[in-house]
């Protein structure tokens, strides 16, 4: 297998200037990059992460921390982040969860700093505390949408408006004619749907309703989950011509919840979710949803991410200032075939 030091001798530049085009870092002249290029082809020279990373201290990879990876949209913002990463010269590694914090803080102990340069958490159940810890070893983390942008989590991070989306899924059934609507949110009351709920009683409210009347379930963030939370809901109110859920999966099991109780969408019933993943597209009827800017997040968090790799080459913090916090684009309305206008309504 060649050596870094046989591309250098065959390019006639030196081994640190190999690295630093195949690194994409330093200033290296055209011809002379082209030459290594030509040479680590013409060679077919594979570099070898391990020893690069004893070498320089550092590896080249940087960690995705999730807490399911059974959930479909984490393979999505998975697979966005490492097209990102790997166009900024890093290797991803995924870190499953499973949501268990034993597990996340395992991770962060085995892996920061030593197979990663860097975390990425997207949310994985993990203690902050643990996280500033990591931030402490020398290898940055990054919060990746977050969710209530207006409140900075005191780590570096990438916010979504997902009060915004709540609000836009409500808008859109209240334009619709919709009053009697039932919510779903797939979290605690205090967990990470908060936000997208508080939004949904903003437009509710600003429409001039009782937010208090609206019932509410709150589920698993799963199909199972929205199944179960939308026959409760229907079979308590049966007058609910609509139903809005704070993610995608429990609205597809909202769906599959209506065809089992003999309901037709959106004929009987009009069902609006969040996050509009491609199984949103498939799903029939096609599922309305609010769209969150998930590969403009995942690209995102992977530059800030770097940044503060690069900010401390060494592992040594830079200066304490106030993390930064990125926001992205604006959540939009996607509609679908799972909502209309509400026919007359049901005693």
């Amino acid at each position: 297998m060649p050596t870094l030091s046989e591309v250098a001798r065959r390019a006639g530049c030196t081994p640190a200037t190999v690295s630093n085009v195949l690194r994409n870092r330093g200033r290296v002249g055209a011809l002379t990059r082209q030459r290594v290029l030509e040479a680590v082809e013409a060679l077919g020279y594979q570099p070898h992460l391990a020893a690069r990373a004893l070498a320089e201290g550092r590896a080249p990879t940087i960690a995705l921390m999730v807490s399911s990876i059974a959930n479909p949209f984490y393979p999505e913002f998975a697979l966005a982040v490492e097209r990102a990463a790997r166009s900024s010269g890093h290797f991803l590694i995924i870190c499953n969860t499973n949501e268990d914090p034993l597990a996340g803080r395992a991770y962060l102990e085995q892996i920061a700093g030593t197979l990663s340069e860097g975390v990425l958490v997207m949310n994985a159940n993990l203690d902050f505390a643990d996280l500033h810890k990591t931030e402490a070893r020398g290898a940055p983390v990054v919060l990746c949408m977050w969710e209530r942008p207006h409140e900075p989590p005191g780590l570096p991070c990438v916010a979504v408006d997902f009060r915004l989306a709540g609000q836009l899924a409500a808008q859109h059934l209240l334009e619709l004619g919709h009053r009697r609507i039932g919510a779903i949110v797939a979290s605690k009351a205090a967990g990470i749907h908060a936000a997208r709920y508080d939004g949904f009683v903003d437009a509710l409210r600003a429409a001039g309703l009782d937010a208090a009347q609206a019932p509410v379930r709150h589920a698993r963030d799963t199909t199972q989950g929205g199944y179960r939370a939308t026959r409760e809901l229907l079979e308590t109110h049966p007058q609910l011509t609509a139903i809005f859920a704070t993610n995608d999966l429990p609205a597809l099991g909202a769906l599959h919840a209506a065809a089992d109780l003999g309901l037709q969408v959106p004929h009987d019933l009009s069902v609006v979710g969040i996050t509009d993943i491609q199984l949103a597209q498939e799903s029939r009827p096609a599922l309305t949803t609010v769209a969150v800017p998930t590969v403009e997040a995942a690209e995102l968090a992977v530059s800030l991410l770097r940044e503060l790799i690069e900010a401390s080459p060494r592992g040594i913090r830079a200066a304490a200032k106030a993390p930064r916090v990125c926001i992205t684009s604006a959540p939009k309305l996607v509609v679908r075939g799972s909502t209309q206008a509400p026919r007359a309504e049901r005693s």
